[in-house]
């Protein structure tokens, strides 16, 4: 295990660990940056926080660090040593009574104060992060990544990484960036597709968590420019298998997060027991879907994709995810199995989830290159562009199954979240690049 080395100087508790009863009537030093300050009744009160929490503070006139907390400003940084007490009026049940205060680096005035508007707010990305509310969906964000991670290296996969540039879309045309690249055209990756499959006879059973580039100019709450997708490729797993890998990890990570980040959930008004104990996904067929919308006054007829309003329907009367499976072949891509009963749907999955519509979109992957090949020409893409792909069927095919799951989307429904934007550090939307 490597131990990070800090300067002596500059040890101390967290905030976390000094909210403890062994703390209790205890000198300790903390550091952290100044969330409030107020004047009550002669006294500064300090709420200071940290990465794990935050405490207040308090100084009086007598203490010989007064002239310090009278000029200290909001945001900034110091360095407090003090007697920890209990007090149950604080936030945290406990308060801290200065003894020396030591400013690290004095903020000058701080620009969040009448207008919180999100946009606003996005313009200043880089200073509305350190927001309470905002470092709760960071750190549940973080919990997601990690759960997936857990999940999948805990059953034996490995985490394989496919390039950011590529030769060829990934899914669309119509929504790649293309890039020029020493004289020729290339692609920002759309997913790691095509080049996970190659990876087949490599590794099996792979996963990636890696951001994904889409030129979408749609403006909704649930969709970036810029994102983060995990997936996973299994070899040997056909679809019944599938679902059940989705479902998996979904569920993992749910009980992680209410297990985990409860302190976090309950900040922002979310129910942690519901994801933790999340009952059995539904399931239903394409067909059933489009019958279901019809009787329900919707004007979608088969063959026509299902768009927000309408995921949204199917997934919010029902109140936990479902799974819709078995969509009309035009719809989805290229690589996407036939069902042998049905050729003109495929083995597809989209999940479900509640506020939301579309977390993850999955299928069983077609071993009929020939059909691929004519399906590529229908959507007006050269198959000979793709003759690295086609190696597979000429060197040792197996069945398997992949999907692709929506970060962001994730922690939006985990963390109530009005838009993706606020569940990404530094959202990039069309109208967006900075900060």
């Amino acid at each position: 295990m490597i131990v990070p080395i800090y300067s002596k100087r500059y040890l101390a508790k967290t905030i976390s660990e000094v909210q403890a009863s062994i703390y209790a009537r205890k000198t300790v030093k903390i550091r952290g940056w100044v969330a409030k300050k107020r004047t009550l009744k002669g006294k500064i009160f300090l709420l200071i926080r940290d990465s794990t929490g935050v405490i207040q503070c308090v100084i009086a006139p007598a203490d010989k660090s007064w002239s310090e907390a009278t000029s200290i400003t909001t945001e900034s940084s110091c360095m407090i040593q003090g007697k920890i007490v209990r007090d149950r009026r604080a936030l945290g049940g406990y308060e801290l009574q200065i003894s020396t205060l030591e400013i690290i680096g004095l903020a000058e005035t701080w620009p969040i104060a009448r207008d919180t508007s999100p946009d606003f707010l996005r313009g200043i990305r880089h200073l509305s992060l350190r927001r309470e509310r905002e470092q709760a969906i960071m750190k549940i964000r973080s919990g997601v990544i990690g759960g997936f991670h857990e999940y999948f290296r805990s059953r034996g996969y490995f985490e394989h990484q496919s390039p950011c540039f590529t030769p060829t879309p990934g899914e669309s045309g119509a929504e790649t960036f293309e890039l020029k690249y020493f004289g020729k055209k290339v692609y920002l990756t759309q997913t790691w597709q095509l080049y996970a499959e190659m990876m087949i006879p490599v590794l099996e059973n792979i996963y990636t968590v890696a951001p994904t580039f889409r030129a979408d100019k749609s403006m909704t709450s649930r969709h970036l420019t810029e994102f983060w997708m995990a997936e996973v490729e299994t070899a040997w797993q056909e679809f019944p298998e599938l679902l059940e890998t989705m479902e998996g990890v979904v569920r993992f990570i749910c009980k992680k997060v209410a297990r985990e980040y409860r302190a976090e959930l309950t900040l922002l008004g979310k129910d942690w027991k519901y994801f933790a104990t999340l009952p059995k996904f539904q399931r239903i067929t394409y067909r059933e879907a489009i019958v279901e919308l019809r009787k329900s006054g919707f004007n979608t007829k088969f063959g026509d994709d299902l768009g927000i309003k309408e995921e949204k329907f199917l997934v919010n009367k029902r109140k936990i995810p479902i799974f819709i499976t078995h969509y009309p072949t035009k719809l989805k891509a290229f690589y996407m199995k036939r069902d042998p009963d049905d050729p003109e749907q495929v083995l597809a999955a989209d999940l479900m989830i509640p506020g939301i519509g579309e977390l993850i979109g999955s299928s069983e992957r077609s071993l009929d290159f020939k059909d691929v090949k004519k399906r590529l020409k229908l959507s007006k893409e050269d198959p000979k562009k793709y003759e690295f792909y086609f190696d597979l069927s000429r060197y040792g095919k197996v069945p398997h199954s992949g999907f692709g799951l929506g970060i962001e989307r994730l922690v939006m429904w985990l963390t109530g979240a009005d838009s993706v934007k606020d569940c990404i550090a530094f959202p990039r939307t069309p109208t967006r690049i900075n900060p």
